[in-house]
């Protein structure tokens, strides 16, 4: 079997270590030298990986890779200096082009035993975890008793703890160098976009229990000898705290935090006082009728409609699993910025159109809107919501120079347009609308406080600020647009007013006794 030939499924599955090695010269091939003999066929390939270390860490792993009876060992040197976690990431990336199926981290400084690499693939063999992580905090005492200092000790469980508060968890320690993983797991992880310092490790925790997947640690002993630390303590807390954080603030929309990846559907929740909560209350006053939904994401919000009893058509970038059984009227999936699709074109006469926080994403909205009018009877309506730029919340980081992108809400990353109330007038009106209502909805306090008392407080007191002052308190507007031409009546015939605009035809042979009607012009 070649190093880029996966396992079969009847197959054991490929081992590989990954040693990532600074100025290591001196412990490099005593570490390796203790990885257990009854283990050493078991192993598909060590990877040695000097981080442009400046002693000769790169000729003792050449020099222990030519030992008889050796597992397959590729040695690397950078030329460059990766960091810790960008060193990581160069040997996962070479542990998914090997064709390895469990990637075994392990110091070459000795810190970390290899006497328990069996240990530490026990738990991936049998399929219980994606992810294995010795700890030396699960029997807490023992690292005292293995040379850990008391300051490090202390300083462990107390961000231990606190990372386990923010993120849900319950690990015993939190940082631990001494990793197994699934290399399937990390190919579905974002690691490239993590750190290159030392709380890599921490990211990839967060990483993993944000993607669900299952961590189980195993007892490691503790041993400090007289290895190097290149660790700055009080930095390394700040950054794994600071990541923590991060996570927790992306998760209520805060920040960017580009190593978490952004879910690709709406949760949608009823009731919630949001535009899309807003928007199916003024449906329900509707008729039945034909709807397109633009940017339906998972089709959430067009199955709430389905059972109003319109007929659903739903347009988005991206196809999610069940949007197609949750719209009767079909999917069709397209890039909004190249305009709507043929078969709506041809589909046509639309009674409503749909467009929940969408514009505001494109770089020319007016374009797609008078697109939209295209599709919609004359006498339709399209309900349409942006998020408000003037709200206090953007207005105070632009006047404290600290404006910067979230990943939802109003400075959306992925946001191409901001719209005030006034400019949002200005959009649809140039798009050939006309307003027939627009509104303002509150903050969303129960998305980033959750539905306790406080949020049902602050989003009351949110409510009434909007109504009193919307420009300013208000997070999200709301509209309701018909076509600004509408029909034209002459002498009894229906004739839509655009088409006459467009031949630039004036009736001229209208008999006196009957008088032109102009309805919604």
């Amino acid at each position: 079997m070649t190093p880029d030939t996966p396992a079969s499924p009847e197959s054991p599955p490929r081992i590989g270590v990954l040693v990532v090695a600074y100025n290591a010269e001196s412990t490099l091939e005593k570490t390796l030298d203790r990885i257990p003999a009854d283990f050493r066929p078991r192993i598909a390939e060590i990877l040695i990986l000097d981080d442009a270390s400046h002693d000769a860490t790169f000729t003792a792993g050449c020099r222990w890779s030519q030992l008889d009876g050796m597992p397959p060992t590729v040695v690397m040197r950078h030329t460059k200096n990766l960091g810790y976690g960008g060193n990581q990431k160069a040997g996962y990336a070479l542990a998914a082009e090997r064709g390895l199926d469990i990637v075994v981290l392990l110091h070459g400084d000795g810190q970390y035993a290899p006497e328990l690499l069996p240990q530490m693939v026990e738990p991936l063999e049998r399929g219980e975890c994606e992810a294995v992580f010795g700890s030396r905090m699960m029997r807490p005492r023992d690292a005292l008793r293995g040379g850990m200092p008391a300051y490090k000790w202390l300083g462990n469980r107390i961000l231990t703890r606190l990372e386990n508060a923010l993120l849900g968890s319950a690990l015993t320690e939190f940082h631990s160098g001494y990793r197994a993983y699934k290399v399937d797991a990390l190919r579905r992880l974002p690691i490239d976009r993590n750190t290159d310092a030392f709380d890599f490790d921490t990211q990839i925790i967060v990483q993993l229990v944000d993607a669900g997947m299952r961590i189980k640690e195993i007892p490691i002993p503790t041993y400090y000898g007289d290895e190097i630390c290149y660790v700055n303590g009080l930095r390394y807390a700040k950054d794994v705290v600071k990541d923590v954080l991060a996570y927790r603030l992306a998760k209520k929309g805060f920040g960017t935090c580009d190593w978490i990846p952004k879910p690709v559907t709406y949760a949608f929740k009823e009731g919630d006082g949001s535009s899309h909560a807003v928007i199916l209350d003024r449906m329900r006053d509707l008729p039945p009728g034909r709807v397109l939904d633009v940017g339906c994401s998972g089709g959430l919000f067009a199955e709430r409609l389905e059972a109003l009893g319109h007929t659903v058509t739903g347009i988005d970038c991206v196809e999610v699993d069940g949007v197609r059984e949750r719209c009767s009227g079909g999917f069709h999936r397209a890039d909004l910025e190249e305009g709507l699709p043929d078969a709506v074109h041809e589909a046509g006469g639309f009674d409503y159109v749909v467009a929940g926080d969408v514009v505001e994403h494109l770089s020319r909205p007016e374009r797609l809107l008078a697109e939209l009018r295209d599709v919609l009877r004359p006498d339709g309506h399209v309900l349409l919501s942006v998020p408000n730029f003037g709200h206090w919340y953007s207005r105070l980081r632009v006047a404290l120079g600290i404006f910067d992108y979230d990943r939802r809400g109003i400075l959306d990353e992925t946001h191409l347009r901001f719209f005030s109330r006034a400019s949002l007038r200005r959009t649809v009106r140039s798009a050939g609308y006309d307003v027939l209502s627009l509104r303002a909805t509150g903050a969303p306090f129960w998305s980033v406080l959750g539905g306790g008392p406080a949020a049902r407080a602050l989003g009351a007191l949110s409510k009434l600020l909007t109504r009193i002052r919307p420009t300013l308190f208000g997070y999200q507007y709301v509209a309701v647009l018909t076509p600004h031409a509408a029909r034209t009546i002459i002498a009894g015939e229906h004739i839509d007013v655009q088409d006459i605009l467009n031949r630039q035809y004036v009736p001229t042979d209208v008999p006196a006794a009957v008088p032109a009607h102009r309805v919604g012009v």
